[in-house]
């Protein structure tokens, strides 16, 4: 890593340069000094404003599909494939939007961030309280091998049998379909890629390991809002048929659930990126543990979660309309700690599959520092 921070990676099988894994030289307290102090200022007015954008988007586009049901063949098609992409694009916006009310960052009013996000969650099929409480414990614990709560690596000894049946490139793609389309569902019911519980965890269930009892009462309620949405959309489905709820609704949620898993996996999944088991986590260094990259025109679309994570991380209830400022505020003190790899999205997904298959001390002798691996 160096110029300024800026990971200049290889493409091929090359040793890549690590991230910094030693106690940084700065403190978080230097790290928020950098920043201007308007970036931390949430605006009720201006976090409206994007998320009335992104919905007006979403009207329009649900609009133009009324002139789509009139024609056939490969035209019909063609602008259904892209209705489904730019739907699902924005949804995914919407998603984030909804996300930073879980994190507190829509507005100074608590009861209004969890009112947009348990509505606008609900509506894309996430339990919004349930996701709030497992994803701010992953932001406590980000690159902990024992209290991180998603995309936690696995050590050699407990990859299971399929893994050295998928690793060649049939399997990987393989791997990756099942990932970008079931990856999110299977997390979030049976908390695949999650934390390891002494029993059986699910987001949807109030009394699991996951939440505490002051938490149960709200799980509840995300369950409830969701069997709502789940009700209403089987009203459309029997009024307007089930072709038009899964070409309206299911391909762009499916395309919205891809999205989020994609971004989230590249933005703690790399070959560069170390994590840690008790003897060296602490948090500031865990929360560098995660890589901006660039998604190109979706940067804007996704109200940039994808290239100002390692702000994010550290900074999660400044608003997304500030991430950016910030972001450049913070690399000359973070310098090489600050990650970025600009590789595209499609060779990116590819090699960090291929790369990172489990973790792995660098040495037989106790090592609190693990790396990715696939050898």
């Amino acid at each position: 890593m160096g110029g300024g921070g800026r990971m200049s990676l290889p493409e091929s099988n090359d040793i890549m340069e690590r991230a910094p894994c030693a106690k940084p030289p700065f403190t978080f307290g230097e790290v928020k000094k950098a920043i201007p102090p308007h970036c931390f200022h949430r605006s009720l007015v201006r976090s409206f404003s994007y998320l009335a954008f992104d919905l007006v988007i979403v009207a329009l586009l649900l609009y133009s599909t009324t002139f789509y049901f009139t024609m056939s063949g490969i035209l019909g098609w063609a602008l259904w494939l892209g209705y489904w992409a730019a739907q699902g694009s924005v949804l995914t916006g919407v998603w984030v939007i909804a996300h930073e009310c879980g994190h507190h960052a829509f507005s100074d009013f608590s009861w209004v961030d969890d009112t947009v996000g348990l509505i606008f969650h609900s509506c894309l099929l996430v339990p919004y309280f349930s996701w709030k409480y497992s994803h701010r414990r992953h932001h406590s614990n980000t690159g902990s091998l024992e209290r991180d709560e998603v995309f936690v690596p696995k050590p050699k000894n407990e990859l299971k049998w399929t893994s050295k049946v998928l690793s060649n490139p049939p399997g990987r793609l393989l791997t990756i379909g099942i990932t970008l389309t079931l990856g999110w569902p299977l997390y979030l019911a049976f908390n695949v890629s999650g934390r390891k519980y002494p029993r059986f965890a699910c987001h949807f269930d109030p009394y699991g390991p996951i939440y505490n009892d002051r938490e149960r009462l709200q799980i509840l309620v995300s369950d409830i809002a969701l069997l709502a949405v789940a009700y209403a959309l089987y009203l459309f489905g029997s009024t307007y048929g089930l072709a038009s709820l899964i070409k309206l609704y299911a391909i762009p949620l499916l395309i919205v659930n891809g999205f989020l898993v994609l971004i989230t996996y590249l933005q703690h999944t790399h070959p560069a990126l170390p994590h840690y088991d008790s003897s060296e986590w602490e948090w500031l260094r865990g929360a560098l543990l995660t890589m901006d990259r660039d998604f190109g025109i979706w940067n804007h679309v996704l109200h940039h979660i994808t290239d100002t994570h390692v702000a994010h991380h550290l900074f999660s209830t400044m608003p997304h309309y500030h991430a950016m400022e910030a972001t450049k505020a913070i690399k000359p003190i973070l310098g090489n700690y600050y990650c970025y790899d600009n590789t595209p999205i499609y060779k990116a997904v590819w090699r960090e599959f291929r790369e990172c298959v489990y973790v792995e001390a660098d040495s037989s002798q106790k090592s609190g520092v693990f790396w990715y691996k696939n050898k």
